[in-house]
């Protein structure tokens, strides 16, 4: 995105501007950017070039496999495409940051589809038109002469001038559908893949899992949902204002955390244990104080909760820690 600004006389630091991140950031492979990151970049270019029929369908075309790293690897050594198509969904996360990818296979017809109802709407038309198109480049590094596609449909409208998406696509889309979806013969899945490498494709494969694992382990949804719920501890904030920070139902975040094995209201539980103990630690706040700091509506929910966190009021514990003693009698 950044070098289609700089080719369009956008100055880089103008398209990466709100975003927190350098130029040189970008072009480190080593670098990660969130997110938020992508989003406020992507914005900024829709508002520079927004008025551009197919931005999307441009930049999209610039993803080649060679830029997946392991991901695209393990789908380049795969045997057949029906492999490829199950690589790529098993490690989604390591490629795509929105939406929801899915495979769905009938009527003698392979389809891949596109879930944008959770991404925010502003940039929904630019994102669907970016991972299609990427689907479609990919299919390209798989077989040299890309795998035909018999529809292509969009959820939002049509642009003024679809000449990019049809020549991407080799055929006309349609806009206004209920899905965002690529469809090709079935007939193509079991197809030998010409650089199929079942050696290069398992060491691949291990190193996609090695990089979701690390991912997770610091960046998974139960850990961004905890840093929420602390960035500010006198608004903590509920399950759907959480989901919507992340870009997600609360229905998803239900699920994502229960992936996890974990859920809302055991983080909620763990985050308000935690600041509970560093107040009544560090400060001389009240039970009522740090009742209300927690967003609790009344002390006496507080103290039956931390109760159960530490088998004690919080009163006693604060005695038994020999830190600040409570300014008024402890409520029962």
């Amino acid at each position: 995105m950044m070098q289609l600004a700089q080719e369009r006389g956008m100055d880089p630091a103008q398209c990466l501007a709100g975003s927190g991140l350098e130029p040189d950031a970008v072009n480190d492979p080593n670098s990660e950017v969130t997110a938020r990151q992508e989003l406020t970049v992507i914005r900024n270019l829709l508002a520079r070039f927004g008025a551009d029929a197919g931005l999307g369908v441009e930049v999209g075309a610039r993803y080649h496999l060679s830029l997946y790293g392991p991901w695209g690897l393990a789908l380049l050594s795969s045997r057949t495409l029906r492999e490829a198509i199950e690589v790529a969904l098993r490690y989604v996360d390591l490629a795509f940051a929105f939406g929801e990818l899915t495979f769905e296979e009938s009527g003698g017809r392979a389809r891949l589809i596109f879930d944008d109802h959770e991404v925010p709407e502003d940039v929904r038309p630019f994102l669907a038109e970016r991972v299609l198109t990427g689907i479609q480049v990919i299919s390209r590094g798989l077989f040299t002469a890309g795998v035909p596609m018999s529809r292509v449909t969009f959820r939002h409208a049509a642009p003024s001038d679809i000449s990019r998406h049809a020549a991407i696509f080799g055929i006309d889309p349609d806009f206004g559908a209920l899905l965002n979806e690529t469809a090709f013969d079935n007939a193509y899945l079991d197809m030998p893949l010409p650089q199929a490498n079942e050696w290069a494709r398992s060491n691949c494969e291990q190193l996609c899992r090695d990089l979701l694992a690390k991912r997770q382990a610091r960046t998974g949804v139960a850990g961004a949902v905890r840093d929420l719920l602390v960035r500010n501890p006198g608004e903590i904030p509920d399950q759907t204002a959480v989901a919507c920070a992340l870009y997600m139902s609360p229905r998803t975040l239900s699920r994502r955390l229960n992936e996890e094995n974990t859920s809302f209201r055991v983080l909620l539980d763990e985050v308000r244990q935690m600041l509970s103990e560093q107040l009544l630690d560090h400060t001389d706040m009240t039970t009522e104080q740090v009742a209300a700091r927690l967003g609790y509506a009344e002390a006496a929910s507080f103290i039956r909760a931390f109760r159960r966190w530490n088998g004690c009021p919080p009163q006693e514990y604060r005695s038994r820690t020999g830190r600040y003693t409570a300014r008024v009698p402890e409520l029962v």
